[in-house]
């Protein structure tokens, strides 16, 4: 008896484990089925233009309504990398962490070629990687993202009268201070100051860039790449392009 009820207790833990393992493929394959239809969804609901600028201008409203769909973030698109890359745009922004570029336009690897530095100050070597990127990789848009309470422009504001700043931020604020742009906000703004000065610090880069000799100049006077300017607001994620 006792060995007739030992068989009857494992028939019914093998039935068990057997339910068990083929209810978790059954939930893993569900699984996967829904992210594959998600995502098919997702793409179906993207603008159907090659434009690069509707591109990033509809995935900014994505983000800021937050409907972002993270696509192009997965293995597949690793190893579709690997063969090369053919970036939509170029932006230079500020590195500040609260304005990535991918996530505000809601992008993946691949798709922008992004320079950083504190207030998008730009030297040889940043604009020599717009160079490379517009001329070598053909990304046609060229994108100068500045944002609302930017610490380098707040950092050169409070020693714009040439008062001594510590380490390397000098080079920074004095970059801000020398900017034409800027110098003309000291003379004319009011309590708005601030917000002057970061929309004079945008006007400054879209300019400097549009007049780099001797690649980016003429490529932008031929109609060859965009050379654009933008404002992040940091109180709702919206991208505001500017009409520079």
């Amino acid at each position: 008896m006792k060995a007739i009820s030992l068989n009857v207790v494992c028939l019914l833990l093998s039935a068990s484990l057997l339910y068990g393992t083929s209810s978790c493929t059954s939930k893993s394959e569900n699984a996967s089925t829904t992210d594959t239809a998600t995502a098919s969804a997702a793409q179906t609901d993207l603008p159907q233009t090659e434009d690069p600028l509707e591109i990033l201008k509809a995935g900014n409203e994505r983000f800021y309504t937050g409907k972002s769909i993270h696509l192009h973030q997965d293995t597949v698109k690793i190893h579709e990398l690997t063969a090369g890359q053919y970036p939509k745009a170029v932006i230079i922004s500020c590195s500040d962490s609260r304005v990535p570029p991918e996530i505000i336009f809601d992008q993946g690897l691949g798709d922008i070629f992004t320079i950083r530095t504190a207030g998008h100050v730009m030297s040889d070597y940043e604009e020599g990687s717009v160079e490379y990127a517009v001329e070598h990789l053909h990304s046609p848009l060229v994108i100068v993202l500045g944002h609302e309470k930017c610490g380098a422009i707040h950092a050169m504001l409070e020693h714009k009268d040439n008062d001594h700043v510590h380490g390397h931020i000098a080079a920074i604020v004095d970059a801000l201070k020398n900017e034409p742009e800027e110098q003309e906000v000291f003379r004319t703004a009011g309590d708005d100051l601030p917000e002057q000065a970061i929309m004079a610090n945008i006007v400054h880069g879209v300019k400097q860039l549009r007049t780099s000799d001797p690649i980016l100049s003429k490529m932008y006077q031929e109609g060859e790449i965009r050379i654009i300017g933008a404002l992040y607001h940091l109180e709702n994620g919206q991208v505001e392009f500017l009409d520079i």
